[in-house]
């Protein structure tokens, strides 16, 4: 008799090892589609599993339950995390386990500014744009640089960043201006500059004069020469930034914005203007830094396009600038 219940209890023992090593090995998928699943900080098992059942990751929490039981010592990272196909109780344990969090990539394009960023964060519903320009604000993060910056232009460095849906407008800010910080350093390692600002400053309008890359030593250099001389900028990019700052461009440059007070219209400012004009890349910072050496003072687009025509003389430039509008007529 005794050896009967045994065969039985050892029956039944097999059968629910079967039961149980099924309800943590076997692939389920309880979704249409793709599903994110947010994991809080601070979440206990049940929670996490409840998470899981009620998005369909996993049958029931109690085999959520089960793979955790069968290791313990595992730690579950808060995070997002997607669902794509049909997975196990293991597998989904395995995956919150070693933090296999989902991003997702945002691009900042060089010579982007604030507005420029909030618009695309707005494009992709990642955030509002009054949000992102809200945290561009927090100007703290860059007074060793610009102790007057009313904003964090020219220091939201473009590149690509890897985002969660959990992601804020001020985290994005500080990812940006983190990454402006080590690719400074990463320049200025020989030696840093006497006025960081003015090189920033410097950087956006080459940054926007050009979009190829072997100029912009040479468009720095022009910008430099004419500062050593008192003589004014006239940089359309810094027009059309004050126009923005007065919620005024309408497209195109008019007489009215070249006239403008603006403290950003260089066309009306000696110097360079108060602040940057937009967020240039590793390359402006770099020509900014290091302008070439040259006698220039003028620059206007060539005819044919693709880059400028570098004048040293007034003479020379309105040479080249007539040439430019005969083309254009043409």
């Amino acid at each position: 008799m005794k050896s009967k219940i045994f065969v039985i209890g050892g029956a039944l023992l097999c059968l629910l090892a079967l039961v149980f090593s099924w309800a943590v090995s076997s692939d389920y998928r309880g979704f249409a589609g793709d599903t994110l699943v947010t994991i809080p900080r601070g979440s206990g098992t049940s929670a996490i599993a409840r998470q899981l059942a009620q998005n369909g990751a996993i049958r029931a929490p109690w085999q959520f339950w089960l793979a955790r039981l069968l290791d313990p010592k595992t730690t579950l990272q808060a995070g997002e995390y997607r669902f794509t196909q049909p997975a196990s109780a293991n597998e989904v344990l395995a995956r919150i386990a070693r933090g296999d969090i989902f991003y997702f990539e945002f691009t900042i394009p060089e010579g982007s500014n604030m507005f420029d960023i909030a618009r695309l964060l707005e494009e992709r519903h990642i955030f509002r744009a009054e949000a992102f320009l809200e945290a561009a604000s927090d100007t703290p993060l860059i007074h060793d640089f610009a102790p007057n910056a009313k904003s964090l232009e020219g220091y939201l460095y473009p590149d690509t960043y890897r985002l969660t849906h959990s992601t804020t407008a001020p985290q994005l800010v500080r990812m940006m201006t983190s990454e402006f910080r080590r690719e400074w350093t990463r320049l200025t390692a020989l030696g840093k500059p006497r006025d960081a600002n003015d090189i920033v400053v410097l950087a956006s309008l080459v940054e926007k004069e050009t979009g190829t890359p072997e100029e912009r030593p040479r468009i720095a250099s022009v910008f430099t020469n004419r500062l050593a001389k008192n003589i004014r900028l006239q940089c359309d990019p810094t027009t059309i930034y004050a126009a923005l700052l007065d919620n005024r461009y309408r497209g195109k440059i008019h007489k009215s914005d070249l006239a403008s007070t603006n403290p950003y219209n260089t066309y009306q400012h000696d110097g360079l203007p108060p602040g940057p004009i937009a967020n240039p890349g590793s390359q402006s910072l770099a020509a900014a830094l290091h302008p070439d050496a040259t006698s220039y003072l003028y620059f206007v687009a060539k005819p044919e396009g693709g880059g400028h025509r570098f004048s040293a003389t007034l003479a020379a430039h309105a040479q080249a600038v007539a040439q430019y509008r005969s083309a254009q007529k043409k």
